[in-house]
């Protein structure tokens, strides 16, 4: 706690993804249950990608969902009305920026994709949202 309260709010609004790695205990580890293969997960990636690639083929310079204007953000990163309302009720009790919400709308953007999905639904933002951990009052705290 005494280390984050060191870093400046605008320098994690940088961040996209801000992830709290807690300690796995031993009996966790030992479990023989099955988890996606390695080479799905890269797979999911690679399509995502190429559904990155498709959709900034006629911009230069981009390629990527977080490089995306706030322009392109607004055309791109569409969301329902139940999802406006959930990313409204984050804003508000995680007292997050105008940049924290840029992010959150492009990590969500990745997340459908990586689902393959043409929306971003509000089970993409919702985790999203989660990825924004250090906004978090009380982290590690």
């Amino acid at each position: 706690q005494k280390y984050l309260n060191k870093i400046s709010g605008p320098l994690l609004d940088r961040i996209d993804l801000h992830v709290e790695v807690t300690p796995v205990p031993f009996s966790e580890l030992s479990k023989a249950e099955n988890s996606e293969p390695s080479a799905a997960i890269r797979d999911r990636v690679i399509a995502a990608r190429e559904i990155q690639a498709e959709r900034y083929k006629d911009v230069d310079g981009i390629y990527a969902n977080a490089q995306m204007s706030s322009k392109q953000l607004k055309e791109i990163c569409v969301i329902s009305q139940a999802g406006q309302t959930l990313l409204k009720a984050a804003m508000d009790k995680l007292n997050l920026s105008a940049r924290a919400y840029d992010r959150i709308l492009k990590v969500s953007r990745t997340i459908a994709d990586l689902a393959q999905s043409p929306d971003i639904k509000v089970e993409h933002l919702a985790e999203a949202i989660q990825y924004r951990s250090l906004d978090r009052e009380g982290w590690a705290g």
